[in-house]
């Protein structure tokens, strides 16, 4: 967990100092499957099933927004 914390926290640096918005896109994804490895280690090491479920919505969540920004970047506008 404490590897996966500090990943947190490189990820977390990325996303503040990223130098492109591609680079901040990846960052906020790559934050999102950290903080899903998290809650499952955390799930894991608590043996309650509710961690699960957590990650489960912070995963859709996470994917939802990574393409609607990567959208964004590509085309400078969300709706069609």
């Amino acid at each position: 967990m404490y590897v996966v914390g500090f990943a947190m926290l490189l990820a977390l640096w990325r996303l503040l100092r990223g130098p492109t918005v591609p680079d901040r896109i990846l960052a906020l994804d790559t934050l999102n499957v950290t903080a899903i490895a998290e809650l499952m280690l955390l799930g894991m090491h608590l043996r309650t099933a509710i961690y699960f479920e957590a990650a489960l919505i912070i995963a859709m969540l996470g994917f939802v927004s990574t393409v609607v920004l990567s959208k964004y970047v590509i085309r400078r506008d969300i709706v069609e």
